[in-house]
């Protein structure tokens, strides 16, 4: 490993205009970390790496990075990209561990961040680090959302979380697992409490639904909910995933992984919107693509597709009229998902578009005046590293937002 990510980091040209960091949602400051790790200074590289991103040891392994930074990098236009990745990978990895937690002077204005995903996490750390007393409300029994319970541990070990859960609690943050807002305790209610500021990072964790006749059968699952607990799913040995995702593909790598023979991912039209690395990886596992299959329903027996007809261009210009019915002994819809309805509904004053995501402006403030949002419930369904983008810019517009108020 060592030399591997040495050999890379010699490979950077140290771009005067660098892309790659241009290509970053957070434009990481790409040319000047490897020059930092070439210089043995790892310590500061971490600092700035941290700094830029509080999710970096998370980031370097689940990005999209063939469309962000190697898919922007100057060398990868005739030759293969600098894998900044595997750099950031090892500095961050190391630097979690050792990192110096700030104990700055305690402020008198508390926040209160609600979801404890990716942007959740995000928010907590920028405001603890500025002195600002942080609580965490999470719905679930551990921290991290869809890095906890939608991320396979064969890409993500739940340990990076554990350690980063750590970090939080040596900087003060308060962490309330197993709480739901707007059930037993409401957005009203943490204002009454003396919040100043509240975020709201529920992220998109409902499954969407296919709206078609079958999908309350017992053979049926949604790719979410397995993910989750695959231990207590048995898919049988053939299996039939409909969607081409990025959480399509962790949901195939993951049944073979639990004993399933024969896993076959199907899509509408000829277009995979996972990332070409994820696919490999899912075909190396054995997982088996078929395209042009539009699902009409799911049967006891699997699921009934109609096959697409295409033009010379891999436009759908019409279906076959015979129905195709696929034998499996399970079927799991993977077709991205929503923000959850709950907090709108037990808020008076929040409100949300038709895709469920939160109405923000452009402080990320919602229309309820002192709560803000980020992620997933603003955005729909996007990358980590997007979600901390978010994050970033609403943890600035809190702190904005609490020195205003009157203590």
């Amino acid at each position: 490993m060592a030399l591997h990510i040495v050999a890379e980091a010699n490979r950077c040209l140290n771009c005067k205009k660098p892309l790659c960091q241009q290509g970053c949602p957070v434009h990481t400051p790409i040319p000047t970390v490897i020059q930092l790790f070439k210089e043995n200074r790892l310590m500061e590289a971490g600092e700035m790496l941290f700094e830029n991103n509080p999710l970096s040891a998370v980031c370097a392994i689940v990005c999209n990075h063939e469309k962000q930074c190697a898919g922007n990098c100057i060398r990868g236009r005739k030759d293969t990209p600098v894998h900044f990745s595997s750099i950031e990978a090892y500095i961050s990895d190391m630097y979690l561990d050792r990192m110096s937690v700030p104990k700055p002077e305690r402020k008198n204005k508390k926040a209160a961040v609600i979801g404890c995903g990716p942007a959740g996490m995000t928010v907590a750390m920028l405001l603890a680090q500025q002195g600002y007393p942080v609580t965490v409300f999470e719905w679930k029994g551990k921290i991290g959302g869809l890095l906890q319970y939608g991320i396979p541990e064969f890409r993500l070990p739940k340990s990076t979380l554990d350690r980063y859960q750590a970090r939080m609690e040596e900087m003060g943050i308060t962490i309330r697992t197993n709480t739901t807002i707007g059930s037993v305790l409401m957005i009203d209610e943490l204002i009454r409490d003396g919040y100043k500021s509240i975020f709201i990072g529920t992220g998109a964790e409902k499954p969407r639904t296919l709206g078609l006749q079958g999908e309350s059968l017992g053979n049926v699952l949604f790719g979410l909910n397995y993910l989750a607990n695959p231990q207590g799913h048995k898919l049988g040995d053939t299996v039939a995933i409909i969607g081409m995702g990025n959480a399509a593909m962790d949901v195939a790598r993951t049944a073979l992984r639990h004993g399933s023979r024969h896993v076959t991912l199907y899509a509408r039209s000829k277009n995979v919107t996972a990332s070409s690395s994820e696919v490999a990886y899912a075909e190396l596992d054995g997982a088996e693509f078929v395209f042009g299959m539009q699902i009409e329903k799911i049967t006891d027996e699997g699921p009934v597709f109609r096959k697409a007809i295409f033009d010379e261009n891999d436009k759908i210009v019409g279906y076959e009229d015979e129905p195709v019915q696929v034998h499996a002994d399970s079927t799991v819809i993977s077709i991205s998902q929503v923000p959850r309805a709950k907090l709108v509904r037990t808020t008076e004053g929040l409100f949300a578009g038709e895709r469920g995501t939160l109405t923000v402006d452009e402080n990320y403030m919602t229309t309820r005046p002192g709560v803000f949002a980020a992620g997933d419930v603003v955005t729909g369904a996007k990358t980590v590293v997007h979600a901390v983008d978010g994050a970033k810019k609403a943890a600035a517009a809190m702190i904005r937002y609490m020195e205003e108020q009157a203590d």
